[in-house]
């Protein structure tokens, strides 16, 4: 099993692509790996015959585990046969770029080190037009995969379900909800797309304004596993991406606390874009502290979102309404005025968080966003 990603310990075998007797040539995929809804095709290290598989399809198994074992052409069951373990792999770099410019890895001959490929080659492979057809011709996400039986839930279906029930199982889960006016933040959005910036929607303003205040409420950046509660300086942001009747991933924005406004609606178009091509890398989709899940896109106003585990809390932003509610006016009277409002909700554990401190960090981002100035 190879390390397809520093934050990955174990991956299953989805499915082998080769059977036992066939022959492979060099780099071709030779069996699926899942590691967290992420599928990576893991190629052959080598030319030869598939001798032995040593993992099935459905199995889970530690990385570093021998998958397969592969003899030279025409000496299968030789005992004098050198075979070679399956351990050559892709870089997540490498299969993100490839999946970026439309090329097909396996057609590209590797000029690193045993011949790996490299990102130059994948660059010069582009650049020279060698496969225009995209790495993944079709998102390995569906959820009627042509290797599932029939009425059977996917494999991100059934991903999804054991995490979120692991979570609820774990967790002391509960939710406060808070009221918030985005006056400020709609003419902020407004503002930027008439100036043309990339990206500027409601969600990276409130996931700026939601990492500012947990600057002043650090015990929410923490994750808690078993009895071990660790408190983290750097926010490592997941940002829950839909992938409509497929499902649902959370990739991950490594130190989203330095980034701009901008750079956060960059990054967030990007992994959503990639999520939905199936072009993540295993550790896109793990080591956050913190996420927040924008169901409001769809037009919901209420929901009581589940804890990414081992997170302690996650933020819900739900859809923007313009209300009537009152106001003060210049004069301190009560006054009626339609104002666009959000309901932001927060699901916390209450091992690691009371209700006051929830309450709290709401209020702070509240306030962030309705003096919300760019």
């Amino acid at each position: 099993m190879p390390q397809l990603g520093v934050s990955v310990v174990e991956g299953t075998v989805v499915r082998w692509l080769v059977a036992v007797g066939e022959s492979v040539s060099a780099d071709q995929p030779l069996c699926e790996i899942d590691t967290d809804k992420i599928v990576t095709e893991i190629p052959s290290p080598t030319a030869g015959t598939l001798a032995e598989v040593l993992v099935h399809e459905g199995e889970t198994v530690e990385v570093g585990t021998l998958l397969a074992r592969i003899a030279k052409t025409g000496h299968l069951g030789s005992d004098s046969d050198p075979q070679q373990p399956v351990s050559a792999f892709y870089s997540p770099v490498v299969v993100r770029l490839a999946a970026e410019r439309g090329v097909d890895l396996s057609s590209v001959p590797g000029t690193g080190a045993g011949g790996r490929v490299r990102k130059q080659d994948v660059l010069a492979a582009a650049a020279a037009g060698v496969d225009e057809r995209p790495l993944h011709i079709e998102s390995p996400y569906r959820p009627d995969d042509e290797h599932e039986p029939a009425g059977q839930l996917s494999r991100m279906r059934r991903a999804i379900g054991a995490h979120m029930k692991r979570s609820l199982d774990t967790a002391a889960t509960c939710t406060t909800w808070m009221e918030a006016d985005m006056a400020r933040v709609e003419a902020a959005r407004r503002h930027a797309k008439a100036s043309s910036l990339l990206g500027v929607t409601a969600l990276p303003i409130v996931a700026r304004a939601a990492m500012d205040a947990l600057k002043e409420h650090p015990a929410l950046n923490a994750t808690l596993e078993g009895e071990r509660y660790t408190r983290h300086d750097a926010v490592h942001l997941g940002v829950a991406v839909s992938l409509g009747e497929d499902g649902l991933i959370v990739p991950v924005i490594r130190d989203a606390h330095a980034l701009s406004v901008e750079q956060l609606g960059l990054a967030i178009r990007d992994l959503a874009r990639r999520a939905r091509a199936g072009a993540l890398a295993p550790d896109e989709v793990h080591g956050g502290t913190f996420t927040i899940t924008n169901p409001g896109q769809f037009g919901s106003l209420m929901a009581t979102p589940v804890i990414n585990q081992p997170q302690v809390a996650i933020l819900d932003l739900e859809a923007i309404v313009k209300r009537p509610i009152v106001v003060l006016d210049d004069a301190g009277d009560d006054v009626i005025e339609i104002r666009p409002q959000t309901i932001l909700g927060l699901s916390w554990d209450h091992r690691a968080l009371d209700g006051a401190q929830a309450a709290q960090y709401l209020g702070a981002l509240r306030r962030r966003l309705e003096r919300w100035d760019g």
